[in-house]
């Protein structure tokens, strides 16, 4: 039960003190992601140059759960080349559905603090909200349904 307390405060302290809840008004890809069974509602906004993402910023308003995932999910690929912020994306979604391996768990780092969602159907939604938005503004086709 460590663990279990250990993942709430990581959610906890992401979604009170966000560090990527703001604007960010010279981003060149912005995309709205909407979760209509609950109402969670995003702008996820991207500055690239060239194939690095560089800063990332989201605003919107939703669950603990959707604002919490996406704070963590941009302070992972901030700094990171598109397609890694892609197959990060990838391995998130794996572990949500219950299909990643331990070591896949352990690379998502505090991503991983979602990984009992799995087990709640009705906020996979919002664990996912994020990271299916970035799918989305990166271009690649959303294939993955719960």
């Amino acid at each position: 039960m460590e663990n279990r307390s250990f993942y709430n405060e990581i959610l906890t302290e992401h979604n009170i003190r966000p560090e990527f809840k703001h604007d960010l008004p010279d981003a060149d890809i912005v995309l709205e992601g909407v979760n209509p069974s609950c109402g969670d509602d995003i702008f996820l906004k991207l500055k690239t140059e060239g194939d690095e993402i560089v800063d990332g910023a989201f605003v919107g308003d939703g669950c603990a759960i959707s604002q919490a995932s996406a704070d963590i999910m941009l302070g992972m690929i901030v700094g990171k080349k598109k397609e890694e912020a892609l197959a990060l994306g990838s391995t998130f979604m794996k572990m949500i559905k219950g299909e990643a391996t331990q070591e896949e768990i352990e690379s998502l780092e505090e991503a991983s603090a979602l990984q009992d969602i799995s087990h709640m159907p009705a906020r996979v939604k919002c664990a996912v909200l994020g990271w299916r938005t970035l799918r989305e503004a990166l271009g690649e086709e959303d294939d993955d349904e719960e």
